[in-house]
Formats: C-alpha cells, sequence, structure tokens
C-alpha cells in the first residue's frame, strides 16, 4: 500500500466529485483537495494538464495507491473494498448489496447525466432557451425520482437501504441538492426527503456538504 496522501480533483458542486467526498470522510481518509472548476476560464478540466489525468475533462479523479482513478462509483467501491470499516458501503447482503447499487445506478445514469453541464449547456445552445433547457432538467430528474421514490418505499428505513450508510445514500444527497437548486418540486417524494434528511445529520456528510469546500463560492458558504 502506498503511503503518500490521496489527491481527489473535483469540483465543490460536482454531484460525483461530491459523492467521492463523502466516501473520503466515511473512510476517514485525509486528502489532498485538488480544485478543477468546471466554469473558470471555459472549464480547467479542458486544459492540457487535467486531460491528462482524465481524457474524458470529467471530474473527479483520485489518486490513491499509486493509482489514477476514475468514474465515481468504481472509486467509491474501491474505497470500501481497501478501507473497510464500520461503514460497509457495500452491503454483505447479496439483496441488500443488488438494491444499493441499483439506487445509485437510477441516480448516476438515469438522472446525473441529464443535468451535466455538458449536456444542459448543448440544450441550451441547440433550443436557443434557457427555458427549454429548464423544461428538460425537470423532465428528467423528476422522472428520475419517482422511480427512486417507489423503491424507497420497499428498501427504506432510516436510509436508502434500511439502516445503513450505501453508496445509494452517497448518490441520493448531491442528487437532491441539485434538484433542489434548479427549483424541482419534492413535495411528491417524501421517502426522498426524509432520507436526505437523515443524512444531512450525518457529520461526514456535512463536511463533505458542497457549501464547506475551499472553492466553494464565498456567497455559498455556511448556507
Amino acid at each position: 500500500m502506498q503511503t503518500e496522501k490521496p489527491i481527489l480533483y473535483n469540483y465543490f458542486r460536482s454531484s460525483s466529485s461530491w459523492r467521492v467526498r463523502i466516501a473520503l470522510e466515511l473512510k476517514k481518509i485525509d486528502y489532498e483537495y485538488k480544485p478543477i472548476s468546471l466554469i473558470k476560464d471555459g472549464g480547467e478540466q479542458y486544459s492540457e494538464e487535467y486531460t491528462k489525468i482524465n481524457p474524458k475533462q470529467e471530474v473527479p479523479a483520485l489518486y490513491i495507491d499509486g493509482q489514477l482513478l476514475l468514474q465515481s462509483l468504481p472509486i467509491i467501491e474501491y474505497l470500501d473494498e481497501t478501507r473497510p470499516n464500520e461503514y460497509q458501503l457495500l452491503p454483505k447482503d447479496p439483496a441488500k448489496r443488488a438494491k444499493a447499487r441499483m439506487i445509485a445506478e437510477i441516480i448516476n445514469s438515469g438522472m446525473q447525466p441529464f443535468q451535466n453541464l455538458n449536456v444542459i449547456r448543448r440544450v441550451a445552445k441547440e433550443t436557443q432557451s434557457e427555458d427549454k433547457k429548464l423544461e428538460w432538467i425537470k423532465f428528467y430528474l423528476t422522472k428520475g425520482f419517482k422511480a427512486v421514490e417507489d423503491i424507497l418505499r420497499d428498501t427504506s428505513g432510516k436510509y436508502c437501504v434500511e439502516n445503513q450508510i450505501t453508496i445509494a445514500d452517497l448518490c441520493l444527497v448531491p442528487q437532491v441538492y441539485s434538484a433542489k437548486r434548479f427549483n424541482i418540486d419534492m413535495t411528491g417524494f417524501p421517502n426522498v426527503l426524509r432520507v436526505n434528511e437523515e443524512l444531512e445529520k450525518v457529520p461526514e456528510f456535512v463536511r463533505a456538504h458542497a457549501h464547506h469546500q475551499i472553492d466553494t463560492p464565498q456567497e455559498l458558504k455556511g448556507n
């Protein structure tokens, strides 16, 4: 096992980055926070330097144990497998593990990509309409939350899968934040809101929050 301090290349409001920050906090891993602004100078993720780190020009990227890892869910699974502690993000029980991954993937594959900065910029450019962009985001996020809400009705306890924090919870909190940011009506998703409220009380989730990072704009800090 390498001893150098892990480096997380990320952006404060990136949902995918946020998930990994939560995992790092839960696993009690001290790491270097390397901000990659997705908006400064057209996006630092497109720089030659960062493209060498991640050819897909996305965040997050995590350098750990002498390995460069990309994509939030594989990163979280790696941390869970190499740093076992009281937080087992992938449950031992096969059915619970499948349910946790199921919820995580609905968010990761079926919701977050539709609000991705690259995507919504393209939608706004193609339609020449900010309203159309927001309609796009609202449609896909609402559709996704309907699915998650139905699943949580059967799987949730205090958290997404009974009373254990799992990979699903790491995906849920940033996604609810995004919904509120885009003024999505969440009143039809009481289980989503209930679980999210519980997770927002967990100290590791608080420390990983978008408004508590070194690259968080001053006007958002502490809100």
